[in-house]
Formats: structure tokens, sequence, C-alpha cells
């Protein structure tokens, strides 16, 4: 069984950490990112999600945000799913929406990538 609790890193060198998974599947933490739109130096943004529940076999898919707030004015979707190999080694496979704010509703077409 996969846990997403715990400190996860990926293959660009950000760390994510998830610290609290409830009952319900929800968790939250926070996202460390090494890219940013900005250039500049990176700090801790907070994340929201929630993990669909598992049965007796099977990896779960989850989702969360991560606000950037603090560094830029954009916000990410991440989904994804959780695997275990033969192993033991958890491995989180996830796919992102990313939308930076524009000044106008013609701008529209370059928010999001």
């Amino acid at each position: 069984q996969c846990q997403l609790n715990g400190l996860w890193r990926n293959d660009q060198g950000s760390l994510m950490e998830i610290s609290a998974l409830g009952d319900n599947g929800d968790f939250q933490g926070q996202y460390l990112t090494r890219v940013t739109l900005s250039g500049g130096c990176a700090q801790i943004s907070p994340l929201k999600g929630t993990q669909q529940q598992p049965g007796e076999e099977g990896w779960p898919t989850f989702a969360f945000t991560v606000r950037w707030d603090k560094f830029s004015n954009a916000t990410t979707a991440f989904v994804g799913q959780c695997f275990v190999d033969a192993g033991g080694k958890e491995t989180l496979t996830t796919m992102w929406l990313l939308r930076e704010a524009v000044g106008s509703l013609e701008e529209d077409w370059k928010a999001t990538r």
C-alpha cells in the first residue's frame, strides 16, 4: 500500500512534504520548488489536496493545489497516482497545470501552462 504522507523529491530537485493525512483522504503540507517563473529564489508554499481511498488492492489517485503567493501570482493543480514497485519503493506520478494571473481577458490565452 502506498502512503502519501512524508517527504518527496522530484526529478528537478523540488521537495514536497505531506504532513497531515486525514481519515477521509484530505491532506495538507508544503512545497519547495526549485523551478520558478520569476527565476528568483523559491520559498515554501502551502499545498492542500485529497486522496482517493484505495481498496484492498490498487494504488491511490490524488489531487492537490499549490499556491505560489509568496513569490508568484500563480496556482498549480497536480493530479497523480501513487505506486509501489517490487522492491517496496514508492513513486508518485503526476501531471500539472499552472495558472498565472494576467491583466485582462485578452491575455487569457497565455495564462495556463
